[in-house]
């Protein structure tokens, strides 16, 4: 089948989120096609290329978030030399207005604001492919007159209630940004219509285009989400203001409901990401969760090996940042000094760009030097600090596995976690581990770990003491974790269970076209067999019949798609208005069918 991948600011560069997850995906499944769509975040981005691609890569198309578009006519028709006029003006005020007051609402609002939102998100998306890009208008005082207008509205947030022209400017810009996907032309047979399968692999601004595809063409919209989208957002934007916050905030949060709701299947990461997903409205389900796939092999050699690292040595991997709380570690290192004076920690920095990651190290190495004063054997020997401060792909630590192999027990004191990468790296290696609850790391250590609460560096160093003087329940958990990783954090098993899922949303949710394209060569799975067999289970997700209805007819007897039969039981809103048709009275085309089974999929 034809998959259409949707990915921002990672794969195919060679530099951003989700390369190696991207990479490994396609070219674990072969036997599909991927046609893939590309968000970049940044010039230099974009300058350094793209990874290797396999053949089963059909092409790559690229569109940049970090400059504004182009003015060339990408409407279609007669309407594509056309530029906004007063008509398309209107519009474009009344669809905004919409999105507007929508994501100014109150987050406890009803289901009539989510209505709305959607309404002026597709009604943006349907004037942008008939007209061209929005960039301007949604830059214009216009537009800015309606956010001043939706933030003082009865029923608008406390927190929007307070912005002012500045901060009506600076959302207007970042909400143009993340709408430029609107204007893309991606949304056409020649394009993302022609995927059997759209898989966003992050939400945001990588599935809006997934979301289109299905609205104009009907393509089934998966979602994968490793890192919750909207939980980023809420950290990267500390530094606007408090009323620019909260609009962006209401807009993600409407966006991310959106997509959940519309998305056939939604695959969360690990359990932490699935809890936020849900508390964005999405359907338990729709949620089915797929753990990362990380490669093992590198680490066979020190999983497999008889050497369990030195005694005495706790290690530690990860990027220099404040969230890792590394002050935290070491002074519980301290405490572990004094109950075991031989003990040594390495803390091997993964490297970092950035004047932050440089300050926060510069503190870490100023208070290991005033905890632990470098200390000498006798008075004629060279002092030797027992923390060791390592970069990742240095002389002391030339790779990850030698990184972990070096010591015995290996440590994550983090005060913000999402999926513990560091730590299924460990349990490969075989080592035991101590932990605090946050993120996914409960989870993905089972029984195998210790597990402590953050900011607590008494409790983190007694549970480290208590490894280094018992070396038999090391080797007991160090074994668990790395058959624990084997069974579920492996790339075998992400690639077979998005094989599974790829076979089952098309099974459920067909994309009808013709038999054969324009050469006549026939396409695979125009016409499953699964679409026509009758049953709740053949049914698009959302749109199953109700356990006890009844059917007035069996599809396979009628000749008749499941959708058709589906359509009856649609909200009257839903239906398609028969005066679109040229004649009333001549059957529905299967592009119209898709319509019906897109609004009845919900997905």
């Amino acid at each position: 089948m034809r998959i259409g991948l949707l990915t921002d600011g990672g794969y195919p560069y060679t530099t951003g989120e989700s390369r190696l997850w991207c990479d490994r995906l396609v070219r674990g499944l072969a036997r599909h096609e991927f046609d893939i769509f590309a968000l970049s975040r940044s010039r230099e981005q974009e300058e350094r290329g793209l990874v290797e691609l396999p053949p089963q890569v059909r092409r790559v198309n690229t569109a940049p978030l970090w400059t504004a578009p182009d003015h060339r006519p990408v409407g279609r028709g007669r309407t594509a030399r056309r530029g906004h006029g007063r008509r398309e003006r209107r519009e474009f005020a009344a669809h905004f207005g919409r999105l507007a007051t929508a994501l100014c609402a109150e987050e406890t609002a009803g289901p009539h604001d989510a209505d709305g939102f959607a309404e002026g998100l597709y009604g943006l998306a349907a004037l942008a492919r008939e007209h061209g890009a929005l960039d301007v208008e949604l830059r214009s005082e216009t537009a800015v007159r309606i956010l001043e207008a939706a933030c003082r509205a009865p029923g608008a947030n406390r927190a929007v209630r307070a912005a002012r022209v500045p901060d009506h400017l600076a959302f207007a810009g970042l909400l143009e940004r993340a709408l430029r996907p609107l204007s893309l032309d991606w949304y056409g047979d020649d394009a993302l219509g022609a995927a059997d399968l759209s898989h966003a692999t992050s939400g945001g601004s990588a599935a809006l285009p997934g979301l289109l595809a299905k609205r104009f063409c009907g393509v089934p919209l998966l979602v994968t989400e490793y890192g919750v989208q909207l939980r980023a957002q809420y950290l990267a934007s500390r530094q606007l203001s408090a009323p620019v916050r909260a609009l962006q905030a209401g807009f993600q949060r409407r966006l991310a409901a959106e997509v959940y709701a519309r998305a056939e299947l939604v695959t969360p990461g690990n359990t932490h990401a699935r809890r936020w997903q849900e508390r964005c409205g999405a359907d338990r389900a729709k949620l089915r969760t797929v753990y990362p796939g990380m490669s093992a092999d590198r680490f066979h050699a020190v999983g497999e090996g008889a050497y369990g690292g030195e005694p005495n040595t706790l290690v530690w991997v990860g990027r220099i940042e404040p969230a890792k709380d590394l002050v935290a570690l070491l002074h519980a290192f301290a405490e572990v000094r004094r109950a075991e004076p031989a003990a040594r920690l390495r803390l091997v920095c993964v490297p970092t760009e950035g004047a932050g990651a440089a300050g926060y190290l510069a503190h870490c190495r100023s208070l290991a030097a005033q905890l632990f004063p470098d200390e000498a054997a006798g008075a004629h020997a060279v002092g030797e600090n027992p923390v060791s401060f390592e970069e990742l792909g240095g002389p002391e630590a030339p790779d990850l596995a030698g990184a972990y192999a070096a010591g015995s027990v290996v440590v994550l004191s983090s005060v913000v976690e999402g999926f513990p990468l560091s730590l299924v790296e460990a349990m490969f290696c075989g080592r035991a581990t101590v932990s605090t609850d946050t993120g996914a790391v409960v989870e993905v250590i089972g029984g195998t770990g210790l597990v402590v609460p953050p900011r607590n560096p008494r409790a983190l160093a007694d549970a480290c003491v208590s490894l280094l003087r018992d070396p038999e329940r090391r080797a007991r958990l160090g074994a668990a974790g790395r058959a624990r990783a084997l069974e579920l954090f492996t790339v075998e098993q992400n690639i077979a269970a998005f094989r599974g899922i790829y076979l089952e949303l098309m099974s459920h949710n067909p994309v009808h076209r013709e038999s054969a394209d324009r050469a006549q060569a026939p396409r695979p799975f125009a016409h499953p067999a699964e679409a026509h067999v009758p049953g709740r289970w053949a049914a698009p997700t959302a749109a199953r019949i109700p356990a006890g209805a009844a059917l007035r007819a069996p599809s396979w007897a009628a000749g008749r798609p499941l959708a058709v039969l589906l359509r009856d039981r649609l909200d009257p809103r839903d239906r398609p208005d028969p005066r679109d048709r040229a004649d009333p009275s001549e059957r529905a085309e299967p592009r119209e069918r898709l319509d019906i089974a897109e609004e009845g999929a919900g997905a």
